[in-house]
This record gives C-alpha cells, structure tokens and sequence, in this order.
C-alpha cells in the first residue's frame, strides 16, 4: 500500500507543479502581449510596462483568455490600431509559446 500512496502523492505533486507552471506561463505570456500591444499603439516604454500590467491583470476577471483578448481589442479600437481578434489570437499563442520557454528558463 505504502508504494500506492507513494505513487499518488507523485501525481498530486506533478499535477500542482505543473499547474503552476501553467499560471506563470499564462501570466508571461499576458505580459508579453501587452509589451507587443503597447508597442502597435506607441507607447512609450515606461508606459507599455504599465499596460503590460494591466493586461496581466484583466485576465483575473474570468476563466479563459476572453478577458484579455476583450481589452486588448478594446484598447486597440480606442487607439484605431487595425488588428483584429484573429491576429490577437495568433498572437497569444505565439507569446504563450514563448513564455512557457522563459518560465522554464527562470525556474529554480
């Protein structure tokens, strides 16, 4: 019984480990795009770092990417930049790509 439980509390670590993997990735990756974001708008970097963060933290407003993609496009028609949700949506894939790499790279 002993090496069931042992293989079990496996599992259970490996599923919270990669659970929050996925979290860091997901928020990388949000941050990511809104650097990608700030830039097709213009800002300047001091103000994409704050939009970044703003991005991150639009993601907190319900499950899924909706919310991101909801205020990227959102702040995209505010500001007349012509990219729509289909290249928005390239995009985080791409970025989400790219973030699990550096997540990977940062951990310790």
């Amino acid at each position: 019984m002993t090496t069931f439980n042992d293989r079990e509390a496996a599992f259970e670590n490996q599923f919270v480990h990669d659970e929050e993997l996925k979290f860091k990735a997901l928020a990388r990756r949000n941050k990511l795009l809104g650097l990608w974001a700030a830039e097709k708008m213009g800002m300047d970097s001091l103000s994409a770092v704050d939009y970044a963060k703003s991005v991150v933290k639009a993601d907190f407003e319900e499950p899924g990417d909706e919310d991101v993609i909801r205020k990227v496009l959102g702040d995209f028609e505010r500001q007349q930049v012509k990219i729509g949700r289909d290249e928005l949506v390239l995009q985080l894939e791409k970025l989400f790509d790219e973030a699990k790499r550096q997540v990977m790279i940062d951990k310790d």
